[in-house]
């Protein structure tokens, strides 16, 4: 009989095998209409709405003139785009950074008093004239197409936001590079979540909105510090559609750091956590369609299961360098470095095989999201980095985010 670690493994692994087949399946059926989308969005629309796009600042005098820039270099009309700059109580020089915009005709800008990134885009929202309002954050780079190819997809009346795909900006250390695999696997998660109607973020840098969202359902929320995750949580509780622009890039700044890299990651999953509680109601309802039904569900059970097996693995691997330390102190070293491979020594157990089967699936999701996000089937040393270290990383914050919500540790931005 299999012992209770083994059951758990077997769980965990039968639901990851389920759900990438599920999302391969759906990427299988929609393939046709993501060539066809492509091409659609890459015509200009008769009418361009209007958008304000909201940069909330804080301490950001190194990067927010970069970011201004991209936005005034949109391939969009100029009479119809407003970029409200709104310095949320900088300590730095942010504020004096940003007066060289200041007789833009394009640019507003405004200073508050410190209270987080949801108050400052909430001060953007009650000046709010537009058709269209988005965020920018002021460490973000837009392509100049993004926003155009955004606003196709309101020609659809019932979608009510369009997030983009976010890749990293200038990856190059080994740590930037795993990350660039984990932001390309999300845009092809997100482009499946938009077929499944179950997209279940709306993404801080460049996700834009009607205006009547926040009309009808407020401003945004304080919601753990991870206010993207609640506004589309809430948006798909009450029927709301929000669509992918998988060929809307956006760029950001990768953390360069371990440190910096987990203190985001455990933000984000706290977050996660936090908001996934405040409206479990909407776990395993059948009228919240495949984001109650499937996507909610599947997202707290992924977080469970990377913890487990990450975990089971790495206390199988220090207990069998434990045994072999034993048998080096018992034995002595062994030098016999000859090597007779035979069929009959390789492990076949079931687990093994499951496991070897979820790797590989997630491979091919992995090399289909790279194909996705950088238009080829680039297998480089990204990729290694990723299947090799990010099992032991991604328990780390996950781990840290689990602590804090039990415990009830708040998370700070920074």
């Amino acid at each position: 009989m299999p012992d209770i670690s083994n059951l758990i493994t077997y769980f965990f692994l039968f639901l990851s095998l389920n759900f990438e087949i599920f999302i391969l399946i759906t990427y299988f059926e929609n393939r046709e209409k993501i060539e066809k989308e492509e091409k659609w969005a890459m015509i200009k629309p008769k009418n361009y709405p209007s958008v304000t796009i909201i940069i909330p600042c804080w301490n950001e005098e190194t990067t927010v003139s970069q970011t201004v820039h991209s936005l005034l270099n949109l391939d969009y009309p100029q009479n119809k785009l407003k970029i409200m700059i709104v310095d949320d109580g900088s300590k730095d020089k942010t504020w004096f950074v940003i007066q060289k915009f200041k007789n833009h005709p394009q640019v507003e800008l405004h200073k508050k008093e410190n209270g987080g990134k949801y108050t400052a885009l909430n001060y953007g929202l009650s000046k709010l004239t537009s058709d269209l309002v988005g965020c920018l954050d002021a460490d973000s780079y837009v392509h100049k197409d993004a926003l155009r190819q955004i606003v196709t997809y309101f020609q659809d009346k019932e979608i009510m936001a369009v997030a983009p795909s976010i890749k990293l900006w200038q990856p190059k250390t080994f740590l930037q590079l795993l990350q660039k695999v984990e932001y390309g696997f999300g845009v092809f998660t997100r482009k499946m979540y938009h077929y499944m109607q179950a997209i279940y973020i709306t993404p801080g840098p460049f996700s834009i909105f009607r205006r009547e969202v926040f009309q009808n359902l407020g401003p945004y929320r304080h919601a753990h510090n991870t206010e993207d995750i609640e506004i589309a949580l809430r948006m798909q509780k009450n029927g709301y559609k929000i669509a992918h622009a998988h060929k809307a890039i956006v760029y950001t700044v990768p953390p360069k750091t371990v440190p910096k890299l987990l203190r985001q990651r455990v933000r984000w999953s706290y977050g996660f956590i936090k908001n996934a509680t405040d409206y479990r109601d909407m776990i395993f309802r059948k009228k919240y369609g495949n984001v109650g039904m499937i996507i909610l569900p599947m997202a707290c059970l992924s977080l469970l299961s990377v913890l487990f097996v990450s975990i089971s693995f790495i206390v199988n691997f220090l207990y069998n360098i434990f045994v072999w330390l034993v048998k080096v102190g018992t034995v002595g070293l062994n030098f016999n470095l000859s090597f007779n491979f035979d069929w009959f020594y390789l492990n076949t157990e079931l687990l093994v095989l499951i496991g070897i089967i979820v790797t590989l699936g997630s491979t091919i999701m992995i090399l289909m999201s790279k194909k996705m996000s950088e238009g080829k089937l680039d297998i480089g040393m990204d990729l290694v980095y990723y299947l090799g270290l990010y099992m032991f990383i991604a328990p780390i914050w996950m781990g840290r985010a689990v602590f804090n919500a039990i415990f009830s540790v708040k998370t700070p931005w920074r």
